[in-house]
């Protein structure tokens, strides 16, 4: 299994987790083209990169035609609005860019004879029947509810990835990311963990769904990455769960976040999203047992390390600012 690859392109890799994918691909020693619209992002997450000389940015809408070098050998295909604030507000570019985005990003990859890996999702699960979940559960989506945009734009990327592979021998694989945090996420992209950070620091109370009694999974970014590129390395085609398989209940999340942030903060319940999965868990005995990797961060670690990146760059306007309610995804 190798890690080196000599030129990745990564889609959607100004985002939060794609450009932790174009750092840890530069420090191993490949060189990165990244591609971005900046439709959710300002480009910021990947400034301290635009200096290395194995880093080239493209602002470009994936979902429009592009082309790529001759020694590309990786394709990561990141690119999408990934929180709930940003896919309802862009419901059909969400679509596009998780089918004609896709395409497009196997044929960069055809061309070249690249591996291309397509970041799907634990929301392809749904609200899950079957727990926790394993990579061979077809899972529980509503098509028609207003999570479908995302969901199914994952669940035809996976489809179409699958279709090159057997009908044009395409070297692809697939991974599934459950709830990942740490630096660099946005606070108000409306996930649970930069919400009630930024709402702790502020001194707001936090906004609980329901009842707080629904579980989802998490995972600091610095593991996803790890995962994401043992699967680039291999040539297995998963689909692979990338994910801490340990439950929190969404109360105690926020419970911790105050905990961590050493404040008081109320809990203000709230009206739980349309199609909220009652649960989440990623089930990563085959990613564990065929490529080794499971997480190493803890919890309490990843969320004392997020704290802490967040206090360091406020963001202008914070204070004093009500930061939008959470809307926890799987």
């Amino acid at each position: 299994m190798s890690t080196t690859h000599r030129h990745a392109v990564v889609t959607g890799g100004a985002g939060f987790l794609g450009s932790h994918l174009c750092e840890r691909l530069l420090a191993a020693g490949s060189r990165v083209t990244c591609i971005d619209n900046l439709c959710t992002s300002d480009g910021s997450n990947v400034d301290h990169l635009r200096g290395d000389p194995g880093f080239t940015f493209v602002r470009h809408d994936v979902s429009e035609p592009f082309a790529t070098a001759e020694d590309v050998d990786l394709v990561l295909h990141f690119a999408s609005p990934a929180s709930p604030a940003d896919y309802l507000r862009l419901p059909v570019e969400t679509l596009r860019v998780g089918s004609v985005g896709t395409w497009h990003a196997l044929e960069a990859a055809r061309r070249t004879g690249a591996r291309m890996v397509l970041a799907s999702t634990s929301e392809t699960y749904g609200d899950p029947q079957v727990h926790p979940q394993t990579e061979s559960y077809w899972g529980h989506v509503n098509p028609v509810g207003p999570r479908g945009v995302y969901d199914e734009a994952k669940r035809f990327g996976e489809a179409i990835t699958t279709a090159y592979r057997t009908a044009h021998g395409l070297d692809t694989a697939i991974v599934r990311i459950f709830n990942t945090y740490g630096p660099r996420m946005r606070r108000e992209d409306g996930r649970a963990i930069p919400t009630f950070i930024a709402q702790a620091l502020s001194g707001q109370p936090l906004t609980v769904a329901g009842n707080g009694r629904q579980t989802r999974s998490v995972c600091y970014v610095d593991d996803t990455v790890s995962g994401i590129l043992a699967v680039a390395g291999s040539t297995l085609p998963g689909p692979f769960n990338v994910g801490y398989p340990e439950e929190r209940s969404v109360l105690d999340i926020a419970r911790a976040v105050a905990a961590a942030a050493g404040v008081d903060a109320p809990i203000e319940f709230i009206d739980r999203p349309v199609d909220d999965p009652g649960v989440r868990c990623p089930d990563i005995t085959a990613i564990r047992t065929q490529l080794g990797w499971e997480p190493e961060v803890s919890f309490d670690d990843g969320l004392d390390r997020t704290i802490a990146w967040v206090r360091a760059t406020p963001p202008a306007g914070l204070a004093g600012q009500r930061t939008a309610p959470a809307e926890v995804r799987g």
